[in-house]
């Protein structure tokens, strides 16, 4: 079993049309941001540590 890294969870939710592939760079980011999405992913990676 080998661990997920936080780009494996961004790049899964990528495929799945959670994510979009290019950030747009708006003042506010989306739900769709893949800049927010890998600070989700590190979350979840670091909580699954604990």
């Amino acid at each position: 079993m080998s661990k997920k890294t936080p780009a494996d969870y961004v790049q899964k939710w990528t495929k799945a049309g959670k994510v979009k592939k290019k950030c747009c760079r708006s003042k506010s980011r989306c739900k769709k941001c893949p800049v927010l999405a890998l600070k989700r992913a590190k979350i979840k990676v670091e909580k699954k540590a604990a």
